[in-house]
């Protein structure tokens, strides 16, 4: 899955290779190639998430992310997200961090601070995440601006610091993938059993 092309550097992400995919590799978790629902769910809760988030967010993605990772193909009832075909299934009223063939684009990484974060170049308060969202509307996108509120009002409830900050470090892993991997392991390591965020 992975591309073995060298590739450039930029602050640990690999800008060559299709991060997209390495985004939602995590929650392959078979390493198939292949991300059916109850793997979303398992990543989910592997990650602290409660099962009604888990179950929710399993629902959502799959549904909604199935159908354009399968091109040319009937629809399954069992709704696979195919990890090789996730550019296709982009949405609009995003960052474009991704650009269309998944890969990182670091100057639109650096917009979202430089153009949001006011108070402090490392991190965006709830204000400035809720302004940037609204500034990344495309019009009449309303899937699109679902899709964008969701993905980022779950990492903010998950991620945030006790100051209710979400750091540039932690975005950086989410397009990565690395921040679930880093997720998981403190979650199996704690013990602790997961509490529902209050979306």
């Amino acid at each position: 899955m992975r591309s073995s092309a060298t590739s450039i550097q930029y602050e640990g992400v690999d800008t060559d290779q299709n991060v997209l995919q390495k985004h939602v590799m995590f929650f392959d978790r078979n390493n198939d190639g292949i991300v059916y629902p109850w793997e979303t769910f398992q990543g989910f809760r592997a990650i602290g998430c409660g099962i009604l988030l888990s179950t929710t967010a399993a629902i959502f993605i799959n549904l909604g992310l199935s159908r354009k990772t399968r091109p040319g193909k009937f629809p399954s009832l069992l709704f696979p997200i195919e990890v090789k075909n996730i550019h296709k299934a982009k949405h609009g009223s995003d960052s474009g961090v991704y650009d269309t063939e998944g890969r990182f684009v670091p100057s639109k990484f650096e917009e979202i601070f430089s153009n949001h974060a006011h108070t402090n170049s490392n991190f965006l308060t709830s204000d400035e995440l809720m302004a940037m969202l609204k500034a990344n509307r495309v019009p009449k996108d309303f899937a699109g601006w679902l899709a964008s509120y969701t993905e980022w009002k779950i990492l903010y409830i998950l991620c945030k610091d006790k100051n209710g900050l979400l750091h540039k470090d932690t975005i950086r892993g989410v397009y990565d993938g690395s921040l679930f991997e880093k997720m998981a392991k403190e979650k199996a390591s704690s013990g602790k059993h997961a509490v529902t965020p209050p979306l």
